[in-house]
């Protein structure tokens, strides 16, 4: 059984004085700050939200008593799902109009798009959750408490850190020029500030350094919490996003980070499909390659998003698989993916090729929403290691944790910075070449990691990542990266909307803080929307 803080633990919603007066209008009030922080015990509930925050999207089961009052109430992990993958060569959503998913699978969004608009108030909450829990723990909140339960509750304060800054890397990934409010904004009527995204990268780079240093390593972390080197690999692929974010290459920095990560005691795991179905809790922590997940359980952790979204949505008894091959009691049949990522592989010498092609076309000729073209996927599961279903997602979610930080992704992360900057290449071969032979691929050479294929400086690490991680969140930031988000440098099937594919406007690489929330607070703005 899983061993989760935040399964056995009771979730307390506090006072929020969240990023505007938009925003203090949507939490539930259930306790008060100062009834929940009088007691030690309670920081332990306190802390599970913050975690609970990134699967969840309210106190009762399937997101009922909503958090926040969203325009498709759904969690966060749904949210970031769909802003990171919609709009990319990864997926064909099916139910368009439905899902109001148009203007992101097409690249065309505005200002008030309702999933821009949720994923930016989800992380703000979050962020929110994370301050409050901060400004009643420090040092004087808790001098009256045992010196047991304060170096406790010391080391909740450095999760809770690394947490608020896992939402405010989403949060300037997506936004770049966002609003900032710490511990010190709660109760306060002042609005805040807009942060640049090169500040913003200057002030998670320190806090998460700092944070490290009281987190938990790899053997005391229970499961389902952070340890140290979440932390680090956070780190890692801010550094290696550094440029987007105007704040220069900083692949050495990245390469020092991957390197604690890979020096912790993870190992890759062998059997690629283990990483994603019901029984991934079992393959974090030493020895293993999950290195922080958000826990998913079918019954005390449960959205209609998070990973029952990727187990359910990816299946379709109609045009694909029995739902039974992945644990669903039911399909929902949401999306396939596009053409250009089963293109990449091997598909007969690849673990990680994991599509069901049946009589499907490999691409989507006839429209995203045609569910003939595009293959189906069958990565996410929730079926166990011994084949058993893990739960009843007719009523309840499923058991699949998400992988947030893995090892291979470090390697990748590694190799990568090498290459660009040109040390260690050696390393970085090896490196590349063992996950591949791990994944059952070929091997590379070094001139195929520092080759420029079709026109793109280094696309082997694209074309790597989404081999390896694909449908991970990972791809709009990677293409983002590569310069092949926006513009004609990579046109897919149906970017921007036509059947070839087309150039968008290098404005979409942002997307656009919500239209309300800059009318609520005169300190933001938009560029170019």
């Amino acid at each position: 059984m899983k061993k989760l803080i935040y399964i056995s633990t009771v979730i307390v919603v506090f006072v929020l004085s969240a990023c505007t007066d938009d925003l203090n209008q949507y939490p539930h009030v259930r306790d008060t700050s100062q009834s929940v922080f009088s007691k030690p015990e309670n920081y332990v509930s306190a802390l599970a939200k913050c975690y609970a925050s990134f699967v969840t999207a309210g106190q009762e089961r399937g997101g009922g008593d909503a958090d926040l009052s969203s325009n498709n109430g759904y969690d966060y992990m749904r949210c970031y799902f769909n802003v990171q993958e919609a709009g990319t060569d990864e997926i064909g959503s099916t139910w368009i109009e439905g899902d109001n998913i148009g203007d992101l699978t097409y690249l065309s969004w505005d200002a008030n798009d309702p999933w821009v608009a949720d994923m930016y108030y989800r992380c703000y909450y979050s962020i929110s959750l994370c301050n409050e829990f901060l400004k009643n723990a420090t040092d004087e909140k808790i001098a009256g408490f045992t010196d047991e339960q304060q170096a406790e509750i010391r080391t909740f304060r450095q999760e809770a850190r690394f947490l608020r800054a896992l939402s405010y890397y989403h949060a300037m990934d997506l936004f770049h020029d966002i609003a900032f409010a710490d511990e010190s904004h709660i109760g306060s009527s002042i609005l805040p500030e807009r942060i640049e995204s090169q500040d913003m990268f200057n002030f998670l780079t320190t806090e998460l350094k700092s944070c490290s240093q009281g987190m938990l390593d790899i053997d005391q972390c229970e499961y389902g919490r952070a340890p140290r080197a979440a932390a680090w690999m956070l780190l890692a692929r801010m550094y290696l996003n550094a440029e987007v974010y105007e704040a220069g290459a900083k692949y050495d920095s990245c390469m020092i980070y991957t390197q604690k990560v890979m020096d912790e005691g993870y190992a890759l795991e062998g059997e690629y499909a283990k990483l994603f179905n019901a029984s991934n809790d079992t393959r974090v922590g030493r020895g293993n390659e999950i290195i922080y997940p958000l826990v998913v359980d079918g019954t005390s952790v449960v959205s209609w998003g998070a990973t029952t979204y990727l187990v359910c949505g990816q299946a379709d008894q109609d045009y694909g698989y029995d739902p039974e091959e992945v644990g669903c009691a039911g399909a929902w049949g949401m999306f396939r993916v596009r053409g250009e990522i089963p293109a990449l592989f091997d598909l007969d010498n690849d673990d990680r090729a994991m599509f069901y092609i049946g009589d499907q076309t490999q691409y989507m000729d006839n429209g995203v929403d045609d569910r003939t073209g595009g293959y189906f996927v069958r990565k996410w599961s929730n079926l166990t290691d011994d084949g058993e279903v893990a739960s009843n997602t007719a009523s309840d979610g499923v058991d699949t944790d998400f992988p947030m930080f893995r090892l291979a992704d470090a390697y990748l992360m590694y190799a990568e910075s090498a290459v660009r900057s040109g040390a260690n290449m050696s390393t970085a071969l090896s490196l590349v070449n063992e996950l591949r032979s791990v994944r059952n691929a070929a091997s590379v050479s070094e001139s195929e990691l520092l080759a420029t294929s079709d026109g793109i400086p280094f696309k082997f690490f694209l074309d790597e990542r989404g081999r390896e991680l694909y449908w991970e969140c990972v791809r709009r930031t990677d293409l983002v990266r590569f310069n092949c988000f926006a513009g004609d440098n990579y046109v897919w099937q149906w970017k921007g909307g036509v059947k070839d594919g087309r150039s968008v406007a290098s404005k979409f690489n942002i997307y656009p803080i919500p239209a309300a929330e800059i009318s609520a607070n005169p300190n933001l703005y938009n560029a170019d929307y």
